[in-house]
């Protein structure tokens, strides 16, 4: 059965509708939903599925509220399944010739330029202890909001890439949905097969890439993952991990 959506425009003023176990809760425009549902969550209000999304049309951004009932370095790497939901959403709502690519650990490419990403928040980042919550949010360019936008051909937005007709809500409800599919999957088979997806459309594998980390930047061959989610490299005869709960803490990115 698919899980694809009609491409069509709503109407004017639809909102989302979101599968079973996620519960839409719409934030004033200008609002980051991401920074919404992390204060609800540290006050006590956020629960379990809770969905924030914002109103603004130019850019879509959205956050999801987890309960991990697990330790934090084995339950941070939910973050790829949320990933692979977004990849499955744009490949069932963009035209075929649009290739969305996943950079370690958050980053999102369309075309090979970036087009937004996935971020982590906790009330506590020790890896052993399970957090009461997990926010991880979503932020995806629909149209550009740059004065020239061919000054940065390595930024770009699904409108300059033949996805204008993708509108916020159809793409959060397919992205919801097709993350629910993830979620359940990481669930019943754990994180193998999540990996494996996500390293077949992540960039720069098998290539030399830089990572930016806080002892300074690391230069090696992207291998894949450990089995925290940690990036593999190869960095001439020796091995090194960069460690995935160390880059959502800080918030680092790769500039590969």
């Amino acid at each position: 059965m698919s899980i694809g959506y009609d491409p069509d425009t709503p109407p004017t003023g639809a909102e989302p509708q979101f599968p079973p176990l996620l519960s839409g809760v719409k934030t004033q425009a200008g609002v980051d939903p991401f920074e919404k549902a992390v204060a609800d969550a540290q006050t006590g209000r956020a629960e379990i599925g809770h969905l924030y999304w914002s109103p603004d049309d130019d850019t879509l951004r959205a956050a999801i509220v987890f309960e991990p009932e697990i330790a934090l370095a084995e339950a941070a790497p939910i973050l790829f399944a949320v990933a692979n939901g977004l990849n499955d959403c744009i490949g069932a709502l963009a035209p075929p010739e649009v290739g969305l690519h996943h950079v370690w650990p958050g980053g999102v490419k369309v075309n090979g330029a970036f087009c937004g990403g996935l971020r982590v928040q906790v009330p506590s980042w020790e890896g052993a202890e399970a957090p009461d919550w997990m926010v991880i949010g979503l932020t995806l360019a629909i149209a550009s909001t740059a004065d020239d936008p061919g000054r940065r051909p390595d930024v770009t937005a699904l409108a300059e890439e033949g996805c204008g007709h993708l509108s916020r809500v159809r793409l959060l409800e397919s992205w919801s949905r097709h993350t629910l599919v993830w979620v359940n999957r990481w669930e019943d088979d754990g994180y193998r097969p999540i990996f494996e997806a996500w390293l077949g459309r992540a960039d720069g594998r098998g290539n030399t890439v830089t990572i930016e980390t806080q002892e300074g930047p690391v230069s090696g061959t992207f291998l894949g993952l450990d089995e925290h989610g940690g990036a593999l490299l190869k960095t001439g005869q020796d091995m090194r991990t960069i460690p995935l709960l160390t880059m959502l803490q800080h918030g680092q990115e790769w500039n590969g």
